[in-house]
């Protein structure tokens, strides 16, 4: 993935038009390797400001981001800890309210083009965050915080400004939380948030951005050990993962 994320989009739109060889049957592992890193935004969706207050000691920092021209924009993992479909995810055993965050995901080459769209689950404590925004990376960013599809969807054939995102959590066989959301309640466009990460940066292997939440569970939810997120993105596919609390061990090559 690595390799084809160092074309052009022009080169890789070819390579796809071409006949490419089969693959050998085996499993599955997250799309993303090499120095590829996956990055995320956050107030994006009005909703997502509302519950970003709400948490916050001092919430008046998301409203002023929700307003400002610069958006939040966040590392949150390297390649090789990233998990997918059927990999668990995990909530810390410091924190008391933990949540998954379904998300478009856009694909970016070296050269900031949009190549593809995908899923991501930004998985996200809410308490640690909430404590102090300068937490954000502990809330953020630790082993199995990261899970993002099986398949990428070429950009050109996706209308990225109109799809359905939903989310259910299972827990003990039934459903105790469903929502859904569309893109169309981006409060900001893609390709601004892609030309930001790029202003100061590289990426030789190209990055994912994860383009933020606007599905946010009420106040008096939290994720437990057992548990099972479904995420769906109309045109993108399905990321079903379990739970675990504490280090998440996932893919084969990839545990700890």
């Amino acid at each position: 993935m690595a390799e084809l994320l160092r074309l052009t989009r022009a080169e890789l739109q070819e390579l796809l038009s071409s006949d490419l060889p089969p693959t050998e049957p085996g499993r599955l592992i997250a799309p993303v390797d090499g120095r590829t890193e996956i990055w995320a935004s956050g107030v994006t969706y009005l909703r997502s400001r509302a519950a970003r207050m709400a948490e916050a000691a001092v919430p008046d920092v998301y409203d002023r981001v929700y307003e400002a021209d610069r958006p939040e924009l966040f590392f949150k993992s390297v390649a090789w800890r990233v998990g997918t479909d059927g990999d668990p995810v995990g909530i810390r055993d410091d924190s008391a309210w933990d949540v998954p965050e379904p998300e478009l995901a856009a694909v970016v080459n070296a050269y900031g083009e949009i190549v593809a769209y995908s899923i991501c689950n930004d998985m996200s404590s809410r308490s640690i965050e909430g404590e102090n925004p300068l937490y954000l990376p502990q809330a953020k960013v630790y082993a199995g915080a990261c899970a993002v599809g099986l398949f990428l969807r070429p950009a050109w054939e996706v209308d990225h400004g109109d799809l359905t995102i939903q989310v259910s959590i299972e827990r003990d066989g039934r459903v105790v939380f469903a929502d859904q959301t569309s893109t169309d309640q981006l409060a900001r466009p893609v390709d601004t948030l892609v030309s930001y990460l790029f202003r100061g940066d590289v990426f030789p292997d190209g990055a994912w951005l994860s383009t933020g939440t606007g599905i946010v569970p009420p106040e008096e939810f939290s994720l437990q050990s057992g548990d099972v997120v479904d995420i769906e993105i109309s045109g993108l596919g399905r990321l079903r993962n379990p739970v675990v609390r504490g280090l998440a061990h996932w893919g084969e090559g990839r545990s700890l």
